[in-house]
């Protein structure tokens, strides 16, 4: 989701931050190929997140490995809200804008650490009509999970999961709406599913598409809701919000525990991001989910509007690598980050 239009009326017209950026997000015409084309992106390191006069590397249990700035001139690059990648090693990324199209690309890297992105692809989402979904009411693609050979984008604003034949057609397969429970329907507009993620093996909902609506109530501190997808039973769960963070993706870690990333924006503060760690059993019909943070962010330690999540293991240590990856909203204000951090537990 991109800040509200309210937010954007308090920020005014000369805010340089995500209050100006829904402008430009507004302002600007739906661009991009209408067929998959291979891209140039550049790619420049960061080797610390903090402050110019602090940098760090921990935080919490989590330690910074390395990241990337990543700028393209290709029409189309940019609002990036969902990612996947390659849970043995992470080389292959996958990642959804929120503009219809897929980014497909290999991570490149140098002595250990992100160095850039190779053999790049951008492509349009289609629907099951083979149209591209970015001259639909459904362009706005927010999350994604891959599960099995498929691979299944939440639309925000339409309110539907699609599902891709992703192992057999890649970018070019066609998206099919799934069944859905009568009420992610009403969600607010924009303020839709935002986080998809697939139960691990081991797991007592192995195999379930998990779902969660970024801020589906009224109020800073309201539950927002989410639902587990599977056959031939489905149920509905809330989620705790605090301080008017909204969730923007999840992910579970191999022993069964669900990571949440959460974003707040202010026109005033700038710009947040939170990892909560929500247990194993947690997830079930009715309950409220809650759970300690793993990691707080703000706009000093050098962070943007993160809306993308996924999980890899490092091929070399048998790490736990998390992946952030920012929604610049298109705006030459933000920036596209990505980040890789190693779970230190």
């Amino acid at each position: 989701m991109r800040p509200s239009r309210r937010a954007f009326a308090a920020a005014g017209l000369g805010l340089v931050g995500l209050g100006g950026a829904a402008a430009f997000w507004w302002l600007q015409p739906f661009s991009g190929p209408d067929a998959p084309v291979r891209i140039e992106i550049r790619a420049d390191p960061i080797g610390a997140l903090g402050p110019p006069d602090s940098p760090q590397t921990r935080f919490g249990q989590l330690e910074f490995r390395s990241g990337l700035v990543l700028t393209s001139a290709a029409a189309g690059f940019g609002g990036l809200s969902g990612l996947w990648r390659q849970p043995d090693g992470g080389r292959d990324l996958v990642a959804i804008s929120d503009r219809g199209h897929w980014l497909t690309a290999r991570i490149e890297r140098s002595a250990g650490r992100l160095s850039g992105l190779s053999a790049a692809t951008l492509g349009p989402i289609l629907d099951d009509a083979g149209r591209p979904i970015r001259t639909t009411r459904g362009y706005d693609a927010e999350a994604l999970a891959m599960g099995g050979s498929d691979a299944y984008v939440a639309v925000e604003r339409e309110h539907a999961i699609r599902r891709f034949a992703w192992g057999a057609e890649g970018v070019v397969a066609r998206g099919h709406a799934m069944p859905v429970p009568p009420a992610l329907r009403e969600l607010p507009a924009n303020a839709g599913i935002e986080a998809l993620a697939f139960a691990p093996a081991g797991h007592a909902l192995a195999g379930s598409l998990v779902a969660i609506a970024e801020r589906a109530r009224r109020g800073a501190d309201s539950p927002t809701v989410g639902w587990v997808l599977r056959h031939p039973a489905s149920f509905q769960f809330d989620v705790v919000r605090r301080d008017g963070f909204d969730i923007t993706d999840a992910a579970f870690l191999p022993g069964g525990e669900l990571l949440l990333l959460e974003r707040f924006f202010s026109p005033f503060s700038g710009v947040r991001c939170r990892i909560r760690r929500v247990g194993r059993d947690a997830i079930q019909p009715g309950a409220l989910l809650d759970g300690p943070l793993l990691l707080d962010l703000d706009g000093r330690d050098g962070i943007d509007n993160m809306e993308g999540l996924c999980l890899h293991r490092d091929e070399a240590d048998g790490a736990t690598v998390l992946t952030l990856l920012s929604d610049d909203n298109f705006s030459p204000f933000q920036r596209t980050l990505l980040l890789e951090f190693t779970l230190l537990d």
